[in-house]
């Protein structure tokens, strides 16, 4: 009998983890797209933006890595459609797709499903490979929320640039750095059990 850790498991995400059911899969979605919301309440303004510093990217992309691309997908989608509606729980209490920053809010749709197929090979398991993934589920959010923001507000795109990407640089690294920490964290308990 073999003392060793078990061994990672390739083609899962953590939520894989959980038995298996329909009802599993609606609660995991549903809970994604609530824990985004209220991660988006933490909200803080940064002056010359009409981008607030929020938890909500870190939730999109810490929600696509624990749930797979599929239910990363479907939560986001199900968050972005209800916030749509009317569901106050964009950025500090907000709703509508008219805001400037609504294009970060699709861009965390793709993120999601990107960082969620990477996971499922694999990418959550280590520091660095965990680290690539955020930082490329970053890249994607910014890829479609910068140019949204400067489509909405008439900026040009060295403006957008300005108002939209320089100043959360470091909050994201501090994120990514937190996902680090915690997903393979995540990983090694779950081989443990």
């Amino acid at each position: 009998m073999s003392t060793a850790a078990a061994p990672v498991r390739t083609g899962q995400v953590l939520a894989d983890l959980l038995p298996s059911s329909r009802v599993r899969d609606v609660a995991l979605v549903l809970g994604g797209a609530v824990l985004t919301g209220l991660a988006a309440q933490l909200s803080v303004p940064v002056p010359g933006s009409p981008v607030p510093v929020t938890g909500q990217t870190f939730a999109a992309l810490l929600v696509g890595t624990t749930l797979g691309a599929g239910r990363g997908f479907l939560s986001l989608a199900l968050y972005a459609l209800a916030g749509i509606a009317g569901v106050p729980w964009f950025a500090a209490g907000t709703s509508g797709a008219a805001a400037p920053s609504f294009g970060y809010i699709l861009g965390m749709i793709l993120a999601a499903t990107v960082v969620g197929a990477l996971a499922r090979r694999g990418a959550d398991r280590s520091v660095w490979r965990t680290a690539g993934a955020m930082l490329l589920g970053e890249a994607i959010i910014y890829a479609v929320g910068v140019p949204y923001l400067a489509l909405a507000t008439g900026m040009s795109a060295t403006a957008a640039i300005a108002a939209g990407l320089t100043p959360f640089l470091i909050g994201d690294a501090l994120k990514a750095a937190l996902a680090m920490g915690v997903l393979p964290t995540a990983w090694k308990f779950a081989d443990k059990r």
